[in-house]
């Protein structure tokens, strides 16, 4: 092959990567359009059939401060409507995640970005405002999460939900970060993450996709957890990147007692 040829090859080649790079994003900047869009309908509903109305037959310097009110809660109406909405699409597309290694533009990747998008535009646009309770917990298992009883997730900084387990008694800390993915070799690599019961991820903590955490086991606030790190049960690790600080001393107080117990008997 002549040096021409080779050379008009690589240029059709990077030609081709940019155009991708620039029309890619298009469809799923369209399914975010179409979850907003769709979610927003209740709110106008809302306000053009039920509060508009009400107020406007009003002349007081009150209407000023109620349309705000009615506003708002229009505003809330989308969100909330939002949390169905979104879940349905994901449902609806394919959405749900399964353990994935490969370029990140395949088919199969494309359930990755369908997935993604329908977390970042209700992340963005509503989830702040009722995290923690027990809507953004729906809106999480509505998206695939797995989560056990009385767990506490202080955060919205949670992708690929579809991919996350949850035991029971666990605490996500403030906009701490679980993610079911990352990058390695120019490949994307989705992968579970569990996280054993009673366990507690800090504050601003980061956990990435493969890692397991056992039972009652602790990641330290601004810790950075590597893929597919396993902590044991009842270890406290931390630090960047994080690795094992010491037994949690409730839980080796515990295992002395019950070692004293048992020489006794």
């Amino acid at each position: 092959m002549s040096y021409d040829r080779v050379f008009a090859t690589v240029c059709s080649g990077i030609a081709m990567q940019r155009l991708l790079a620039l029309i890619g994003p298009i469809p799923f900047i369209a399914l975010a359009i179409v979850a907003a869009g769709l979610s927003l309908g209740s709110a106008v509903w809302l306000y053009g059939e039920v509060l508009a109305p009400a107020l406007a037959e009003s002349n007081s310097p009150w209407r000023y401060p109620l349309t705000g009110l009615a506003l708002a809660t229009s505003y809330f109406a989308y969100g909330l409507t939002l949390l169905v909405v979104a879940p349905a699409l994901n449902t609806m597309l394919g959405g749900r995640l399964r353990p994935y290694r490969g370029s990140a533009v395949s088919l199969e990747a494309m359930r990755w970005y369908v997935h993604c998008t329908l977390t970042l535009v209700v992340r963005y646009s509503f989830l702040e405002f009722v995290t923690p309770s027990p809507f953004a917990q729906m809106y999480f298992r509505l998206m695939g999460m797995k989560i056990g009883r009385n767990v506490n997730i202080n955060s919205t900084a949670i992708a690929d939900p579809s991919l996350i387990e949850m035991g029971d008694n666990v605490t996500i800390g403030g906009t701490a970060s679980i993610m079911a993915h990352y990058s390695q070799g120019g490949y994307l690599i989705i992968a579970p993450v569990k996280l054993g019961a009673g366990s507690t991820i800090g504050l601003r903590a980061i956990v990435m996709g493969g890692v397991e955490v056992g039972d009652k086991a602790k990641v330290l606030a601004g810790s950075f957890v590597l893929p597919n790190t396993r902590i044991p049960a009842g270890e406290k690790w931390g630090g960047i990147p994080a690795c094992r600080i010491e037994r949690d001393s409730d839980d080796a107080g515990s295992d002395m007692r019950s070692r004293g117990d048992g020489s006794a008997q």
